[in-house]
């Protein structure tokens, strides 16, 4: 009865939070409400036993997208009237893609797909037990070459758009240490003897 309990005020409050995010007018605001869905999620997470991926969410989303994206909104100082012009021109088609997506959504997760009778709930373990421990077994253990394979494809992809958006032009100024070292005081130096002059 406890866990009902703290399931229902974390999904109450993932619910107002998510619902806040997309009503708020503030877009500071609805970052911070952005945080609050997240740590509700996180709380869930740690319902189901799955603490590595609740403090990946906290410390990742939260502790490090989230204060990215804050700082970003209040640099660029968004003018918010320019965004609120055309919002009860698009509202109902906006409405009517809502309400599709809602139907959408309650199709494929519903109680026939995702009833407690196809999906139980997991097996209390004793303290001792970590799912980080069995999560690192199973990706370096059954699932290395995937991970592996995923690393080395990232790799490169990283390396190639790198060569493709570095290009050379003559507005580079890049230092040739194999050139300065050879600069000698004459080449940079110049005096320039001038005669006084005398004001009349």
């Amino acid at each position: 009865m406890f866990e009902q309990i703290v399931f229902y005020c974390f999904a109450g409050m993932l619910i107002f939070a998510g619902s806040m995010v997309i009503t708020v007018r503030n877009p500071v605001h609805a970052a911070l409400f952005l945080v609050l869905a997240f740590f509700s999620s996180a709380g869930l997470w740690l319902l189901l036993e799955a603490e590595f991926l609740a403090i990946a969410l906290v410390l990742v989303y939260v502790g490090a997208v989230m204060v990215l994206f804050l700082f970003v909104v209040m640099m660029l100082d968004i003018n918010l009237a320019a965004l609120r012009e055309g919002f009860a021109r698009y509202f109902p088609v906006a409405a009517l893609v809502a309400i599709v997506m809602m139907v959408a959504v309650g199709t494929v997760v519903g109680r026939a797909n995702f009833g407690l009778d196809k999906v139980a709930a997991p097996t209390p373990r004793p303290s001792d037990y970590g799912n980080t421990t069995e999560l690192g077994r199973a990706l370096y253990g059954e699932y290395i070459w995937p991970f592996e394979i995923a690393a080395v494809v990232l790799l490169v992809a990283i390396i190639a758009a790198i060569a493709l958006t570095l290009r050379t032009t003559r507005q580079t100024k890049a230092p040739k240490p194999e050139r300065q070292v050879l600069v000698r005081r004459e080449d940079r130096v110049r005096l320039v003897k001038v005669d006084a002059e005398r004001q009349s």
